[in-house]
């Protein structure tokens, strides 16, 4: 027996490495692991075609495979029930502009978005996509449907879609168009795949809408103090005709949960508001002019970010949290985290949509942790919102409930069943453990 699974393990790396090449098939190491599951082997496809093989090679074996890009968030989500072959998207990349003023360009899933920007940067154009994490690649950002501070005007990075080229559990390459207004199952897999983790295809390109460099970039920044004056500076900015970019607050915790807050050095409060302008030159001298004006109070303009902006509250140690609510109630959000925390957590994220990131200290008991998700969750529900568990230490991973209440858990299950039958792609990645 222990030569026949020998025998068999050798003929999947020999396929593997057929398909791949022998440097880009490898045994896995420890860095391997997603979430905290430990992997067998390691392949990077250097083509669609081979993706299809080497998910044709997992379905003849009945192996599970986890497609990873850069690994910046290999730890968010669930940890797979199962996990066989890290599908390595690296060798997947490059960037292809469509013709000339057309304002479009198809990308390859594992080329970094840092390149993605800089290479557009050349013909004075960008990618309305400035995830935080440093050195992510497009695909990964896709899958974890992670966005930064341009959300509030462009949309989430699925919002930039306009089709996509992926590899199904079965191995076959498909081409499909982004049908954001489609709401049958699967209608929209282009959207589908966003937060999707890789549990429902293998995503090797992505046809993404570009938009001109802006002339000019302005951040207005005001130091605030409470959750409720930062939903009345809000409120009071999108009640004008004022064009923002960003709209982006940061409520440091100031100290351990439980201790009062204090400021940190050279700071002129416990937290910033930033506002994001862009356009022309003088229209954003204008607009910056009239938001400080708007806001009043210790006002900065700056033509660079506060050193907090596109960046997390949270360490790769802590619990990382993803609170979702309308901005009408995200102080009350804050209100009821800071209330179940005994105190003051670091908050930071797009108040002008009301999506904010939480962090929490990875040494908090699963038990504790889970009695601040129950409040806070309670609180949510009533007011349409909702808050995740994006990362946290294994011990607190197998002990909560990472996604809360899912009233399309029931659909989301049928586009799993139809696009991945035999849970071979990141099997409990996909929202709900499916």
């Amino acid at each position: 027996m222990i030569f026949e699974d020998r025998a068999r393990a050798g003929d999947i790396g020999a396929r593997l490495a057929a398909i791949c090449g022998d440097r880009f098939t490898r045994p896995a190491g420890a860095a391997d692991d997603v979430a905290g599951r430990p992997a067998r082997w390691v392949a990077a496809p250097g083509t669609p075609e081979a993706v299809g093989a080497v998910l044709r090679v997992a379905g003849d074996h009945g192996l599970s495979v986890v497609p990873r890009g850069a690994g910046t968030k290999i730890d968010w989500g669930a940890t797979p029930a199962q996990l066989d072959i890290v599908l390595d998207t690296g060798r997947l990349a490059g960037v292809r502009r469509r013709p000339a003023g057309e304002l479009t360009a198809e990308i390859g899933a594992g080329t970094p978005l840092r390149a993605v920007q800089a290479i557009l940067e050349r013909s004075g154009l960008r990618l309305s996509i400035d995830a935080p994490s440093a050195g992510a690649t497009l695909g990964g950002v896709l899958a974890a449907d992670e966005a930064g501070p341009l959300r509030h005007r462009d949309g989430p990075p699925c919002r930039q879609l306009v089709g996509v080229s992926y590899v199904d559990a079965s191995g076959v390459l498909t081409h499909a168009e982004s049908r954001a207004t489609d709401p049958s199952p699967g209608g929209d897999l282009a959207g589908l795949l966003c937060g999707s983790h890789g549990a429902l295809a293998v995503l090797v390109s992505a046809t993404v809408r570009v938009q001109p460099l802006p002339a000019a970039r302005l951040w207005v920044t005001r130091p605030v103090w409470t959750p409720l004056e930062v939903h009345d500076l809000v409120r009071a900015v999108l009640a004008t005709d004022l064009s923002v970019a960003a709209i982006e607050v940061d409520l440091p915790a100031l100290g351990p949960v439980g201790t009062p807050s204090r400021a940190r050095p050279g700071s002129r409060g416990p937290g910033s508001l930033a506002l994001l302008v862009e356009g022309g030159p003088a229209e954003v001298s204008e607009r910056a002019t009239r938001l400080g004006l708007l806001l009043g109070g210790d006002v900065r303009t700056s033509a660079t970010p506060p050193a907090w902006w596109r960046s997390y509250p949270f360490g790769p140690d802590d619990v990382a949290l993803r609170v979702e609510v309308p901005i009408t109630d995200l102080y009350a959000a804050v209100y009821a985290l800071r209330d179940a925390a005994g105190g003051p957590v670091p908050v930071r994220g797009s108040a002008g949509l009301g999506v904010v990131h939480v962090a929490l200290p990875g040494s908090t008991p699963p038990d504790r942790v889970t009695d601040i998700l129950t409040a806070v969750r309670t609180v949510l529900l009533a007011r349409d919102g909702r808050c995740v568990v994006l990362a946290a230490p294994p011990a607190v991973r197998a002990a909560v409930d990472l996604w809360g209440d899912l009233p399309d858990l029931p659909l989301l299950r049928r586009v799993k069943e139809r696009f991945d039958p035999a849970h071979r792609l990141a099997p409990g990645r996909f929202a709900g453990g499916l």
